[in-house]
């Protein structure tokens, strides 16, 4: 018997594993402004996958150049959404950057790595069907 796991429910999963290890070195070694900044960037990059789970999933029976539309083309809004937002968070409110920006870029990596497995099962299940 294979279980089936929901691509939110991979993000959640990430989460909580990410949480659970980084909990100690964080709380033992970094400041309050450095775990502000990696939640912060944690949450911003679990929001863009998100908002491109629900591209995928809103295009992806769709003809091809709407799919290609959507999830491409979302993709680039979401990063100059996700720039726009870096500034407002560095400049307008002195996040943390080292940690702001490493927690981005490795849940960034993990989430987008687990969303183009994602795309690859739906097109593969739907060229099945």
């Amino acid at each position: 018997m294979k279980i089936e796991w929901s691509f939110p429910k991979q993000i959640f999963l990430t989460l909580v594993i990410s949480a659970v290890l980084g909990f100690y070195p964080l709380s033992t070694v970094a400041s309050g402004d450095v775990i502000r900044a990696a939640i912060i960037g944690a949450c911003l990059t679990t929001i863009n996958v998100l908002l491109g789970y629900a591209a995928i999933e809103y295009s992806i029976d769709k003809s091809t150049t709407t799919f290609f539309k959507f999830v491409l083309g979302g993709m680039g809004i979401r990063l100059v959404l996700m720039a726009g937002l870096l500034i407002v968070l560095i400049k307008g409110f002195g996040v943390h950057v080292p940690a702001l920006i490493g927690s981005i870029g490795i849940f960034y990596i993990v989430f987008l790595t687990l969303e183009v497995f994602y795309i690859q099962k739906k097109i593969s299940t739907k060229h099945q069907n």
